[in-house]
C-alpha cells in the first residue's frame, strides 16, 4: 500500500454502534457509477451489509467516482465492512464489463461521527452532493441515493 494509504489508517479505531461517514474513491477517479448497472451493484452492496445486520445504514450517495456513505457499525471492523462493499462491487463490475482491472482506490476516508453531531445535517450534506456537483438541478432527478430522514 502507498504512503498515502498507509496514512488513511492511521489513528482508525472501530467502535461498535457508532455513525461513520466513509467515502472511497474509483481508481483513477473513472466514472463506472455513470452507468445505471454499475451504480446498482454498488447500491446493493451497500443494502447486503445492511440487510446481514453488519451496518445500519443512515443515508448514501453513489457519485459518478465515488461514494458517500453513513452508517452506523454494527459487528464487525471498519475497514471489514468497506472491504465487503469494494471488494463485492468490484467483483461485479469486473464481470458485468467483462474486465478484470482495479475499480478502487486503496484506501478510504472515515469519520467517526461525535455525539454532538447532527446526523440529519450531515445526511442532508451527504444527499445534496449531485445538486452541488451540478449533475442535477433537483435531488428527485437523481436516483442514486436513499436517506433515513428524506
Amino acid at each position: 500500500m502507498g504512503y498515502h494509504g498507509r496514512n488513511l489508517r492511521k489513528g482508525r479505531y472501530s467502535e461498535i454502534n457508532r455513525p461513520y461517514l466513509v467515502s472511497a474513491v474509483t481508481h483513477h477517479r473513472k466514472t463506472f457509477f455513470d452507468n445505471l448497472y454499475c451504480a446498482r451493484i454498488l447500491v446493493n452492496s451497500f443494502k447486503s451489509v445492511h440487510d446481514s445486520n453488519l451496518v445500519e445504514s443512515l443515508s448514501w450517495v453513489v457519485m459518478p467516482d465515488h461514494f458517500h456513505w453513513l452508517f452506523t457499525l454494527k459487528t464487525l471492523s471498519l475497514s471489514d465492512v468497506i472491504h465487503k462493499v469494494k471488494g463485492g462491487s468490484a467483483l461485479q463490475i469486473n464481470q458485468l464489463n467483462s474486465t478484470s482491472g482495479q475499480i478502487w482506490q486503496k484506501g478510504f476516508h472515515d469519520h467517526g461521527l461525535r455525539r454532538e453531531e447532527d446526523l440529519r445535517q450531515i445526511s442532508r450534506y451527504i444527499v445534496a452532493n449531485p445538486l452541488r456537483a451540478s449533475i442535477v438541478d433537483d435531488i428527485g432527478q437523481y436516483a442514486h441515493w436513499d436517506s433515513t430522514w428524506l
